[in-house]
This record gives C-alpha cells, sequence and structure tokens, in this order.
C-alpha cells in the first residue's frame, strides 16, 4: 500500500521558513515522480513544485521560485519542501503527490496524496 505521511506544517510570521517532510515507501520514492501541491480555503488545488522520478529534473511555480526548495534524503526515503522568506499568500494545506507519471502528477492528477499539513504565515 502507497503511503505519503507529511510533517512539518504550522504557524509562522512573514519571513521565515518552515521544512515539510514527505516520507513514502522505499518503492513508490524510488519509482514515481513527486511533487508538493498546496490548497488555500476557497482556492484551487495549485502545483508548487514537480520533479521527476530520481529527482533528476524539478520544475517549480513562479510564485516560489527563489524562495521554495525540493530536496530528497534516499536513505530515508523523504522528500522535503524548505520554504524560505514565506508570505501570507503562501497560506494553505499543503500536500504530498506521487505517481508513476511524470505528467500526470504535473497536471495534479496524481495516483497517491498525503493528508496534508497546514501552514499559515502571518503578516
Amino acid at each position: 500500500q502507497v503511503q505519503l505521511v507529511e510533517s512539518g506544517g504550522g504557524s509562522v510570521q512573514a519571513g521565515g521558513s518552515l521544512r515539510l517532510s514527505c516520507a513514502a515507501s522505499e518503492y513508490t520514492y524510488s519509482n514515481s515522480a513527486m511533487g508538493w501541491f498546496r490548497q488555500a480555503p476557497g482556492k484551487g488545488r495549485e502545483r508548487v513544485v514537480s520533479a521527476t522520478a530520481g529527482g533528476s529534473n524539478t520544475y517549480y511555480t513562479d510564485s516560489v521560485k527563489g524562495r521554495f526548495t525540493i530536496s530528497r534524503d534516499n536513505a530515508k526515503n523523504t522528500l522535503y519542501l524548505q520554504m524560505n522568506s514565506l508570505k501570507p499568500e503562501d497560506t494553505a494545506t499543503y500536500f504530498c503527490a506521487a505517481d508513476p507519471s511524470y505528467w500526470t502528477l504535473y497536471r495534479g492528477q496524481a495516483s497517491y496524496w498525503g493528508q496534508g499539513t497546514q501552514v499559515t504565515v502571518s503578516s
């Protein structure tokens, strides 16, 4: 059974930092495109960053470029999202996602999703 378990959300002031973690099964981690999405209250789900299987290529949405960084710990089968210079508009529930197909993930139609972790940024 595929499981994606997220952690690391919280509340910070604008300009602060948070790191989100997504622990996956070994097979999923090694064989899936993975990424982070977010959904703010009253808005649709938005792709934050997507990465090809193995993490060789990553693609960030424009609003987070230069502030957010995706990374991997292969020994722990864990995907991270380091978020710096946070803004109030980054407030959302953040989801880790995985899919064997990168483009399916990219379109937000991933087969596997984590439970979500809340990030709240105050001004």
